[in-house]
């Protein structure tokens, strides 16, 4: 729990009336019928012969100074035609103007019936034109004035509404004919219209005044939480000059909606209610104190065990899943942001982001809602009855701006990574004199990163492409952040790594001086042999010829290190041994890497290293390591004519004469090898069936489990048998027939056999 989202909490909780100081918009209408003294039935659109009969029957405009009322061109040009010289009507206009009050009551927030009181029609002509002033109380209860614009053709004639030092401008055009536009605005606001610069503008003006006559007396305004959003900003601003890294503060707050929103829905304009007021008072509370702010979906995942309901079955028909369980006890549970919406309405790519218990404003404000989704399961084998059920509500989000890769990092690699490298692909491509915050946002965000990192991340060392470790450690070399390259090496990288990562590791290393790069590969290989050794031989390899001939970069103490990882025969049980199963080229490469690096390093070292792969066979095997090896060696330039490289050619070379001494000649007749492991009587009738120099062919009627099983033996065995099943009568048969599979394996060997012979003689 923390003060600041209790306190924030607290503050919002006196916002309560929504609305502004003005509301407008467009709502669609059915024209009303119009009638104008000495002009007759108006229609709409307004016409432009109708324009000019209505500009001659009108009357110039006054406007009031203090107790006078006065008729001046400069300051107000428009004809005005009073209520008792116009008459609307029609069906639909009654419920279009009850439509737009409603939307005005909630615009203006006005949470009691208001009444609209018809005060006079305006034409505004080409130039017509009204200086900055404030309406004057027509009548009493008076509270707004309402401004509906009909539909003509026309340009300019902007409506501009200031209060407090806010102004808004409304052009008030509809697009569409079968559109109105209105705009109501509080009487204590000052307002002008721009001059008409083509056609005519029509509008019908309304007062609006308070339903109830007893409520009359008290003046109403607009909603002001001008104190309220001084005091947030104030908190705010706290919040903001403590929260560094190591502050016990909550990297971000989220304030819970009243309302419910869908996805599509979702947005600042969209707000309802009490949630419009908080949003607008936080909005400015935000931009005051230095915050960012966003409207985002929060959604919480819940699952635990489920319980049987007291009730069930006690009434009839009750025996549905949903009756028949309640939820227990809760055994995970998350809580993430989605779907964001900045205050200007866009969409914000931040992804998904956890949510600690602590950021969420008032704390336990999730803990009593109702689920949107709840689904129970029944028991299944060991597995109780279990629930799943998820919340989705609207919330407000905000964090001080200075922390936004804090916040960005609670999302993960997953979301930091990409944002990490568009920072560093758009500092690469600024101007000089963008370069240095970019290049510092890259760093920051590149230390919350590194300060997150999971600490027990399960590594991939034989992935293709490269790993997280080495993605930002290829983005840090680009940005040449050597402070931070330093803390990757040594504290993620030194765990463990794969060959995928070797160019990022070395990139990463040329930022560093020689001597430190010496001293953190011998730190890398010392930490990271044992789990990922051909990883470690490659990048040993790699930096002792790229650095051969540069001083200061004797790599002795890491080829020591990397000789005495190297698995003997006592190594083959271990886990830290699994690289041994990974693959022929990768453990060959092993190999050759280590006579590469070593034979650059300290020959003496290489020779070493020979023979101890010599010594351990089963470990290091001919031909699935050292002839592939030893093939690799002889095409690298660097190492043909060495010692080492001639001990292990030596050895292959022995190997594959002494296969290749051996005769090649086809069997004679049809004995097979007939060494199967298994004893059982239908494994028996197996062996002797190999064993007959006569028989091809053994057809076995038997159930399916025991035809299974002699096939499974001929498997295990490497018989040289084919095996089809008969289908015809009941059981099926087994039919198996002896083919020369060792013959043309021997034949193939053989060939392979010859290629590296050829290879390996220099």
């Amino acid at each position: 729990m923390t003060v600041i989202a209790t306190d924030l909490a607290a503050l919002l909780g006196t916002v309560r009336r929504p609305g502004d100081f003005y509301v407008a918009g467009e709502i669609a209408f059915s024209p009303p019928s119009l009638d104008v003294a000495s002009v007759g039935p108006v229609a709409l659109p307004l016409l432009p012969i109708q324009a000019r009969q209505l500009i001659d029957a009108a009357e110039p405009a006054p406007f009031g100074r203090g107790e006078q009322t006065i008729i001046d061109p400069t300051v107000r040009r428009c004809g005005q035609i009073g209520p008792d010289r116009v008459r609307l009507g029609g069906r639909h206009w009654a419920r279009t103007l009850e439509d737009i009050l409603a939307r005005v009551s909630d615009g203006l927030g006005v949470d009691e019936p208001i009444d609209a009181e018809f005060y006079k029609l305006l034409i505004y002509d080409q130039g017509g034109f009204f200086v900055s002033h404030r309406d004057t109380e027509k009548v009493a209860g008076m509270f707004a004035t309402l401004t509906v614009v009909l539909p003509s053709h026309f340009s300019g004639g902007d409506l501009i509404i200031r209060h407090k030092g806010r102004e808004a401008c409304l052009a008030l055009h509809t697009g569409d004919p079968g559109d109105v536009a209105f705009a109501a605005f509080y009487a204590d606001c000052v307002h002008e219209i721009l001059p008409v610069s083509e056609g005519c503008r029509l509008a019908l003006i309304y007062n609006l005044l308070r339903r109830s006559r007893s409520g009359r007396g008290r003046a109403l305004h607009p909603p002001d939480y001008t104190a309220e959003q001084a005091r947030i900003a104030a908190l705010l601003r706290r919040w903001t000059d403590t929260a560094g890294p190591d502050a016990a503060l909550p990297a971000k707050l989220v304030y819970p909606l009243e309302h419910a929103y869908t996805p599509a829905e979702l947005g600042f304009a969209s707000l309802k209610g009490a949630d419009a007021a908080v949003g607008g008072v936080l909005t400015g509370a935000a931009r005051d104190a230095g915050c960012d702010l966003h409207l985002a979906l929060l959604t919480i995942e819940e699952s635990g065990a489920a319980e049987y309901a007291d009730t069930y079955g006690s009434r009839r028909g009750r025996w549905d899943t949903a009756d028949a369980f309640e939820a227990g006890e809760v055994f995970e549970r998350s809580v993430a942001l989605s779907d964001w919406r900045r205050p200007d309405g866009t969409r914000s790519d931040l992804g998904e982001i956890p949510v600690e218990e602590d950021e969420i404003a008032p704390p336990g404000a999730c803990d009593d809602l109702a689920p949107d989704e709840e689904q129970f399961h029944e028991a299944t084998g060991n597995e109780g009855a279990s629930f799943e059920r998820s919340y989705r509500r609207a919330a407000l989000v905000l964090w001080p701006r200075a922390r936004l890769f804090a916040v960005l990092s609670q999302a993960g690699l997953g979301a930091t990574l990409p944002y990490l490298g568009d920072l560093v692909r758009r500092w690469a491509a600024a101007d000089p004199d963008c370069r240095a915050a970019l290049w510092r946002d890259a760093q920051d965000l590149a230390e919350h990163m590194v300060g997150r990192w999971p600490k027990h991340d399960w590594r991939d060392t034989e992935r293709k492409e490269p790993s997280e470790a080495g993605q930002i450690l290829g983005l840090l070399a680009e940005l040449g952040d050597t402070a931070t390259i330093e803390t990757v090496l040594t504290g993620i990288i030194a765990g463990g790594f794969g060959k995928a990562d070797t160019d990022a590791i070395m990139a990463a290393l040329g930022q560093l001086a020689p001597l430190r790069r010496v001293a953190l590969i011998e730190l890398i290989v010392a930490e990271s042999a044992a789990g990922s050794l051909g990883a470690c031989a490659n990048l040993l390899a790699r930096a002792a010829v790229a650095w051969a001939t540069s001083g200061n970069c004797d790599l002795t103490g890491a080829a020591t290190r990397l000789l005495t990882a190297l698995p003997s025969g006592a190594a083959r049980a271990t886990p830290s041994s699994g690289w041994q199963q990974s693959g022929r080229a990768v453990v060959a490469g092993v190999v050759a890497d280590l006579v590469l690096g070593f034979g650059a390093i300290d020959p003496v070292l290489a020779e070493r290293a020979i023979d101890h792969v010599l010594a351990w066979p089963k470990v290091y095997g001919m031909d699935a390591v050292l002839v592939p090896a030893a093939r690799c060696l002889c095409q690298r330039q660097l190492v043909r004519g060495t010692a080492a490289l001639a001990r292990l050619r030596t050895a292959c070379l022995a190997h594959l004469r002494r296969r290749m001494a051996e005769k090649l000649a086809a069997p004679t007749d049809w004995r097979r090898d007939s060494k199967i492991p298994c004893r059982c009587p239908r494994c028996a009738d197996l062996a002797r069936f190999l064993a007959n120099p006569d028989a091809s062919t053994w057809v076995l009627k038997a159930a399916e489990a025991e035809r299974a099983h002699v096939q499974h033996s001929i498997r295990q065995a490497g018989s040289d048998v084919d095996t089809t099943i008969d289908r015809s009568g009941r059981p099926y048969r087994l039919v198996c027939t002896k083919n020369q599979a060792s013959h043309e394996r021997r034949l193939r060997q053989r060939q392979r056999d010859l290629e590296a012979v050829a290879e390996l003689t220099l």
